[in-house]
């Protein structure tokens, strides 16, 4: 009995582990990522490395002042709503 239990739970972790997490996906009232860009462009952002959706809003990497910097904008006004160094 206790073979069937592990077995079992072996076979369910296989499983879990075959099926990655679906990514994020934009919404379909969200901004276009060409449109992030202009906004990001206009906002002194360069060299955008990276941007996807992600939880809910456009996230990635760009220069600003010289600096590489994490940022995450709001999917529907194009707003930058938070930045960070990117350590």
């Amino acid at each position: 009995m206790k073979h069937a239990i592990r077995l079992a739970g072996a076979l369910l972790l296989t499983g879990a582990m075959a099926y990655p997490a679906a990514a994020d996906q934009p919404g379909a009232d969200w901004m276009g990522m060409d449109q992030v860009l202009s906004k990001l462009t206009a906002a002194g952002y360069s060299n955008v490395s990276k941007i996807e959706a992600d939880d809910g809003r456009w996230e990635g990497k760009a220069m600003k002042d010289g600096k590489m910097v994490e940022f995450k904008v709001d999917p529907h006004s194009g707003a930058v709503i938070q930045e960070k160094a990117d350590d």
